[in-house]
């Protein structure tokens, strides 16, 4: 939408919100909610007009450019009848459940549907045939941890109605003061924040991945694409982090994508690679202050200390490809002992600020792309609710989250929901026809390393 007149209320839109709007970056996250009972349409519509989702200025305004072509956002009067999708009939012709018929529906998403721009940038979809409710909310919106924390504001505990949900963790590791006064501790991480600038530089430039089974590349944002989900247990995972000192969830996850990895790529395409080839991806990484989710009532009160829109770094993250038999474990003590080292560097902050902030949109959509091309996959781990929870009084069974496409070959997001994970394998269909032997993969993965854990752990 084009207004040649900026008026005074308007609000610029943000440096991410405007690299989220370039074509080759353009998002939109999916949160997919599977219903217990069937989906009462006008309980859902009422639900959101009474929700806090519509006391958010971005979920009630457009988007509108000057004649410069300077993106703002405009309020405007939100007719819920607009945003609501109602989907009658089973989305899937095949003989295909209700997990799998779901996946197709936003996989063809994926590439397919763009929000119109005539109104605020975000849907929900009703699959009334399969219980299921997706949200579709444009990236410039907000990133993960802010659209989980509306969620978290809007449902209420299954359990206790009256109560709002709480939000798991998964472990977070910082630097310790007193170290990093030591000199030689300083100059370790002045040299490392150094070496990460340069990696991230090279990679926009022109150091890239050895081609694999599961590359992408430019382009293949526009191919068509698969879903499919790999389920875990917390517990599992927690049985597992217990095995390896100081390690925390992400660690475990990464560990799970490692293994994975190398399991599917051994049935892929065997012997094709030397052991410890390395395979990159970009993990992002939530960089507030507050490191869980937040309460948007403070938000709306006026806090300062909380920030509502896209707040993520990016950390270039190698995971390395070993032959079958190795120890399951080592994943683990690999990923945490490269995250640890990330951890206690700037990389995060500086992907933010040179890659987000610093330069114009079109200047950050190219440095973004290049390193998208270069590299493998994309993962991110975001901390869901801790307990179940109800949506206009129907109880959520499942809670998921994905993006639309990337030209990666393969992404993959994990949500935490009460006491399971479920991590969307997002795959370009050409390169990766199987996206549910390689979701099998990951869950294979955990189950032994929770088998070598509890070896370990009961000597």
């Amino acid at each position: 939408m084009s207004n040649s007149e900026v008026e005074r209320d308007d609000e610029p839109v943000t440096p991410a919100g405007r690299l989220f709007l370039q074509p080759d970056s353009y998002q939109i996250i999916h949160i997919i909610m599977g219903c217990k009972n069937p989906i009462d349409t006008d309980a859902v519509k009422s639900a959101i007009t009474n929700s806090v989702m519509i006391q958010l200025p971005r979920f009630s305004s457009l988007l509108v450019r000057n004649s410069h072509g300077r993106e703002h956002w405009r309020k405007t009067q939100v007719d819920v009848d607009r945003h609501v999708v109602v989907v009658e009939d089973p989305v899937s012709d095949t003989a295909a459940g209700n997990e799998e018929a779901v996946n197709d529906y936003v996989a063809d998403l994926a590439v397919s549907s763009p929000l119109s721009s005539d109104k605020p940038l975000w849907e929900v979809h009703l699959l009334r045939a399969h219980n299921c409710m997706v949200f579709r909310i444009h990236h410039a919106l907000g990133d993960g941890i802010s659209l989980m924390s509306m969620l978290l504001e809007w449902g209420r505990r299954a359990d206790e109605p009256h109560q709002s949900p709480s939000t798991g963790s998964l472990g977070t590791s910082s630097l310790n003061k007193n170290q990093r006064r030591e000199l030689w501790k300083l100059v370790v991480w002045m040299f490392m924040n150094v070496v990460f600038i340069v990696e991230f530089v090279l990679r926009a430039l022109w150091v890239k991945d050895q081609r694999t089974a599961v590359s992408g590349g430019a382009g293949v944002e526009l191919w068509p694409r698969k879903l499919a989900t790999a389920k875990f247990r917390l517990d599992d995972m927690k049985q597992v982090k217990k095995a390896v000192a100081g390690a925390t969830i992400n660690d475990v996850l990464s560990g799970v994508v490692s293994f994975g990895l190398s399991r599917y790529l051994d049935m892929r395409s065997p012997k094709a690679l030397q052991d410890g080839v390395q395979i990159t991806g970009l993990a992002m990484v939530n960089l507030r202050k507050r490191p869980g989710l937040q309460e948007l009532s403070d938000m709306i009160r006026g806090d300062p200390g909380i920030r509502w829109g896209n707040k993520f770094g990016t950390l270039l993250f190698p995971v390395y490809y070993r032959q079958g038999g190795a120890d399951p474990l080592q994943h683990v003590k690999t990923a945490k002992k490269i995250m640890d080292q990330k951890k206690q560097s700037l990389e995060a902050h500086l992907s933010y600020y040179i890659g987000i902030s610093c330069f114009a949109p079109k200047v950050a959509n190219w440095f973004s792309y290049r390193i998208v091309c270069n590299t493998t996959f994309t993962i991110s781990n975001v901390v869901g609710l801790k307990e179940e929870i109800t949506i206009a009084g129907n109880p959520v069974t499942y809670m998921r989250v994905n993006n639309t496409s990337l030209p990666h070959a393969i992404t993959m997001h994990m949500l935490t929901y009460g006491d399971r994970a479920d991590m969307q394998i997002l795959v370009a269909k050409d390169i990766i026809p199987d996206p549910q032997v390689l979701a099998k993969c990951f869950e294979d993965a955990l189950l032994q390393m929770k088998e070598a854990a509890t070896k370990q752990l009961g000597k």
